[in-house]
């Protein structure tokens, strides 16, 4: 039976100590989709962040990206959900109280609110991507729908922030940072949306996490599996827990599980 795969990217597909796929994981990848399943990436990044899954680009056949706040087939949109405007507006004011960046992912556009180095330097480092390039918020934010905001707060901060918001979830996978969005995103939906669009039951949906804004697709999935990465919380809402990603962690699981 064919079954669709969904992997988060940081941490389960690209390796945070290498900054790449192992070649198990390209080699395993490869097997399964020989074999007749479809592979999809469900990330936390933006669609112009997607810089880091040239080697098995190939393979992929579908998106969800900015944790379900958009999500496409080829050129085909199959989900997008916008943060409201009270809400844009109630989690920017908060930066600027509290003297904290955000980083604004829009339709087609990046950029920072209240820029800072930790955000520069945190992107650019563990994400690979150049803030510095961005266009100005103030454009950005009066143009385009937006569909996540990367606010650099403490979880005190966002406990606070989010009992002010109507229409938002927050998803933490580093302590650096958390991301908002729209409370109709979340990658557990856009997992119901891809299988959807493929006419793929649940039941035969495969979904890979490590991190706490993977816990609902994992949820969600016919199979959810945590990386042997992944914190106490995470693994505690898999099915099944895999070994370390830098372990073969994703050939083992689609072993055991007899994708390839």
């Amino acid at each position: 039976m064919s079954k669709a795969l969904f992997f988060d990217i940081d941490g389960t597909l690209v390796s945070f100590s290498t900054h790449n796929i192992p070649q198990s994981t390209i080699a395993a990848l490869e097997q399964a989709k020989a074999n007749g399943h479809k592979i999809f990436i469900s990330t936390g990044r933006p669609k112009p962040i997607l810089n880091n899954v040239g080697q098995i680009e190939h393979l992929v056949d579908g998106y969800i990206t900015t944790n379900g706040a958009h999500c496409f087939v080829g050129n085909t949109v199959v989900l997008t959900n916008e943060i409201i405007k009270t809400d844009v507006e109630t989690v920017l004011a908060d930066a600027q109280a509290l003297d904290y960046p955000v980083v604004v992912s829009a339709e087609k556009d990046m950029c920072i609110f209240n820029p800072k180095a930790i955000a520069v330097d945190t992107f650019l480092g563990e994400l690979n991507a150049d803030l510095r390039t961005m266009p100005s918020p103030e454009s950005v934010i009066a143009s385009q729908r937006i569909l996540q905001l990367t606010a650099f707060c403490t979880e005190q901060q966002e406990l606070n922030l989010m009992q002010r918001l109507v229409g938002c979830v927050s998803g933490r996978w580093t302590p650096l940072f958390t991301d908002i969005t729209s409370s109709m995103a979340g990658k557990d939906n856009g997992l119901e949306a891809i299988a959807q669009h493929f006419g793929i039951s649940i039941a035969d949906t495969i979904a890979f996490g490590d991190g706490g804004n993977d816990i609902s697709m994992l949820k969600k999935a016919g199979i959810g599996i945590a990386m042997g990465n992944a914190g106490i919380n995470v693994q505690r809402a898999a099915d099944y827990v895999t070994s370390h990603i830098d372990n073969n962690g994703v050939e083992n699981a689609l072993k055991h599980f007899g994708v390839i």
